[in-house]
């Protein structure tokens, strides 16, 4: 059941995708992509929804953090929230990029990652956990749009109107469809960093100091961009330099660690 489950996920991230590219190496000079958008966004709805069932499946209900197992878990959250941004901003260059993902990740997850069991946490701890999963999803997404943005403003530069520079919204459109997604990411991942302190015993314990650290600064690179908008109008490269290079710090900070502990130190979970 669960394989099936898992094929159907793959299949329908990998159509919707290729609903939402097709139109992107047309030729005309009207926007391509609206007329695939609906289609598109209902079958990738339909693969979140048989994703997310693969994980309850697969993991029992619970949340499990083995690293190929949140891989998954990040790609189905991250795919929901991009279904969620184009209720209100059409960007079909986000599911050009997430699903295909997606569908990569919980191909591994289902069918090459080896089997795991998920750590037992109380309330609190999944609270803590769930706060961040989705300020990490929110920061991904920030992070797809910064490479959007960098990608319209050298063509415009370059006066190269293709059908990719248009398949997204207009520049400043993206640009604040950007710093509200930030703005999100943000506020959650300073809840995590408050939750953390509140609810993991040994925060500063063992294989969590470098994750606290690194999660520490990229919450200072991500505030200090969200100030300098705010107090001198940061847009442009800088906006989308300092949001790659925040993203950047917190995947060593979620991932980077866990895949050292996890696939070449074999070392168990921590217990939080």
């Amino acid at each position: 059941m669960l394989p099936a489950l898992s094929l159907t996920a793959i299949a329908c991230y990998l159509f919707a995708s290729g609903l939402l590219a097709w139109p992107l190496f047309g030729r005309g000079t009207a926007k391509p992509s609206l007329a695939w958008q609906r289609p598109a966004l209902g079958v990738a709805m339909l693969a979140v929804l048989a994703h997310a069932g693969v994980l309850l499946g697969m993991h029992r209900g619970a949340l499990d953090l083995h690293f190929f197992a949140a891989l998954s878990l990040v790609a189905c959250v991250v795919s929901a929230l991009t279904l969620f941004v184009n209720l209100s901003r059409p960007v079909a260059a986000l599911g050009v990029v997430v699903f295909p993902l997606a569908a990569v990740l919980l191909a591994v997850d289902s069918f090459l990652a080896p089997p795991t069991m998920p750590v037992a946490m109380d309330w609190q701890i999944k609270l803590h956990v769930t706060v961040a999963l989705v300020a990490f999803s929110l920061l991904s997404i920030a992070a797809v749009l910064a490479l959007g943005l960098a990608v319209q403003e050298r063509g415009l530069r370059h006066r190269q109107f293709g059908p990719w520079l248009r398949a997204l919204p207009p520049l400043t459109l993206t640009e604040t469809l950007l710093f509200r997604v930030i703005a999100a990411g943000f506020a959650l991942l300073t809840l995590t960093l408050v939750t953390g302190a509140l609810f993991v015993g040994n925060l500063f314990g063992q294989h969590l100091v470098h994750k606290t650290v690194l999660s520490i600064v990229a919450w200072l690179v991500f505030g200090v961009l969200l100030y300098g908008r705010w107090r001198f109008g940061w847009r442009g490269r800088r906006a989308v330099n300092l949001t790659l290079i925040g993203m950047a710090v917190l995947v060593l900070a979620f991932f980077g660690s866990k895949f050292v502990l996890e696939l070449i130190l074999h070392r168990p979970l921590p217990r939080l």
